[in-house]
């Protein structure tokens, strides 16, 4: 393959999240077994396959990638994580459409409605994400990509900024240290490590405190040693583990019907696993139909413009 240039990956990583997402919307909520062998082709599914969102076009992200963006615009906007500045992005995004494709918002996790009321009321944002170990879905970590694209602290920051990222809307250790590891596994890919994931996991056993309760669900709830193997559900750890999982495939479109394939929350998994995959196989390794067929490119692509820009800031090509 082709060596990648650093805004090739930087775009990767953007678009691919948002084509992930798109491309698992219809096939959200549905088993494995009822997922057509080899799909996605195109962002239209099979024609006798009961769709999920069936009143959504083809080709248009979810509030994972509606989130994802307004975490994108706010480092740009703001030059560092403002916790304050997120929380309102994400509540002009649920009371508004802010970022979504047509304004329309068609999926809102239950965790994170009651974190975005919260801060309606006034809550602090990094306070306002529901902490109970039932509160541990997936919507924290779908959208964390962009953070450590952006980010230039070193590791222990990048490590404190995912936290409070989660903690905007799912304030419990466990989806906090998802976060942490992920994003500390796509800035692993972005440096050109050979084996990025155990590098992002010895960093993340350093920086903890092995008495701390991020240590212990670190080992004992999410236990990234094990072989991935996930189930594509909504739950924080299962997506870490699907996507790890679909990101062994060999191409781009191979690790988003892997994703897809797992059933269940397909639009996350594949859009969680497409993030990392644009990383490693680059924007022009896309395949040009899934670019082609995003829908919504007058909102993404002027931020993705200023998103490279930012982040390319000191940096140079791997």
């Amino acid at each position: 393959m082709t060596k990648l240039t650093m805004e090739d990956r930087i775009s990767g990583g953007i678009v691919g999240l948002l084509v992930g997402d798109a491309l698992g919307v219809p096939y959200e909520f549905r088993s494995s077994d009822q997922i057509p062998k080899g799909v996605p082709e195109s962002y239209i599914p099979p024609s006798n396959f009961d769709r999920a969102h069936a009143d959504i076009p083809p080709g248009t992200w979810s509030d994972d990638g509606a989130q994802a963006l307004c975490l994108a615009i706010s480092l740009v906007e703001r030059g560092r994580f403002d916790s304050a500045d997120f929380g309102e992005r994400l509540a002009r995004w649920y009371e508004e459409g802010y970022l979504a494709v047509d304004g329309l918002v068609f999926d809102v996790g239950v965790t994170t409605g009651k974190a975005i009321q919260a801060i309606k009321a006034g809550v602090p944002a990094v306070e306002a994400g529901p902490n109970d170990v039932h509160d541990n879905g997936n919507g924290s970590l779908m959208r964390s990509l962009p953070l450590a694209i952006w980010h230039k602290g070193g590791d222990e920051q990048l490590v404190s900024d995912a936290h409070d990222q989660s903690s905007v809307t799912h304030g419990h250790a466990r989806a906090r240290v998802c976060c942490a590891l992920y994003c500390l596994w796509a800035r692993r890919i972005i440096e050109g490590f050979a084996n990025p994931w155990g590098d992002a996991v010895s960093t993340l056993r350093n920086i903890y405190d092995s008495n701390s309760a991020e240590f212990e669900e670190l080992e004992w709830s999410i236990r990234p040693d094990l072989a991935p193997k996930g189930n594509g559900s909504g739950y924080v750890v299962d997506s870490l583990r699907s996507a790890r999982l679909a990101c062994l495939r060999p191409t781009f479109s191979d690790v988003i019907r892997t994703a897809v394939g797992l059933g269940n929350d397909t639009d996350t998994t594949a859009c969680i696993a497409g993030g990392i995959a644009g990383l490693m196989y680059g924007l022009q390794n896309i395949p040009k139909p899934w670019r082609e067929g995003l829908r919504g490119r007058a909102i993404y692509h002027p931020i993705l413009i200023d998103f490279i820009e930012h982040s390319l800031k000191g940096t140079n090509s791997l």
